[in-house]
């Protein structure tokens, strides 16, 4: 048995070459030369990197390369071995855990996947249960009003509701500055003297035309002139 630090130094020492030297030569780190040389074994990455570096530095220095692995082996191998061994355990028990999360998760993902397609495709088929669609109920149209103001010197107006034969709700005659006012959306009105009147329906004037006995029908939407 033989001192393995001591007799590379002593080695490197006879040649005269420092520890940049060797380096250079070797391509192994001074820093990890230094460390064979005073058997810190464990600041080298691994074991395997112990022995490839004793066998290289030895060799290099002229020595038996494969006489201090199996010096090392004799004296520390089994050791570090046993120092790794938890280590490279605790590793695959970290990685076998990192499988298993990995795998919960697929099969979490893959059950909510399945939860939302069936809700999709089975949702709402039961008509006899669950809140009934909303019913739209069409919007009461805006009830308007009709206004006619006498103008000049008047004249004589019917109005029926919707059509000639619709409802009458005012036969008068409008004088100068009168106003009636009469709420609904569709009219029908006879004026005897367009010129006499003015006439809105919600607000918006409605064009007349400029004739006796005018006979029309007013909506929000059109005036038309009217036969009967």
């Amino acid at each position: 048995m033989f001192e393995l630090g001591n007799s590379l130094r002593e080695a490197r020492t006879r040649h005269g070459l420092d520890l940049p030297q060797v380096e250079l030569a070797t391509k192994i780190r001074a820093k990890y030369l230094r460390a064979l040389e005073d058997e810190v074994f464990e600041i080298l990455p691994s074991e395997t990197y112990v022995k490839g570096f004793l066998r290289s530095y030895a060799e290099f220095l002229g020595l038996d390369g494969q006489l201090y692995v199996d010096e090392y082996n004799s004296r520390y191998g089994t050791e570090r071995f046993l120092a790794e061994a938890p280590r490279r355990a605790r590793v695959h028990q970290d990685r076998g855990l990192e499988r298993k999360v990995v795998l919960i998760a697929l099969v979490g993902i893959a059950a909510l996947t399945a939860l939302v397609i069936a809700a999709w495709k089975y949702g709402g088929t039961d008509s006899t249960s669950g809140t009934p669609p909303a019913v739209k109920t069409p919007a009461a149209p805006v009830a308007r009003e009709l206004q006619l103001r006498g103008v000049g010197h008047g004249t004589y107006v019917e109005v029926h509701r919707s059509s000639r034969n619709g409802a009458i709700v005012l036969a008068a005659t409008i004088g100068k500055g009168d106003v009636q006012r009469i709420v609904g959306n569709r009219f029908w009105l006879y004026i005897r003297r367009s010129r006499g009147v003015a006439v809105s329906l919600g607000g918006r004037t409605v064009s007349l035309p400029a004739r006796k006995n005018l006979r029309v029908l007013v909506t929000p939407k059109r005036t038309a002139l009217s036969n009967g």
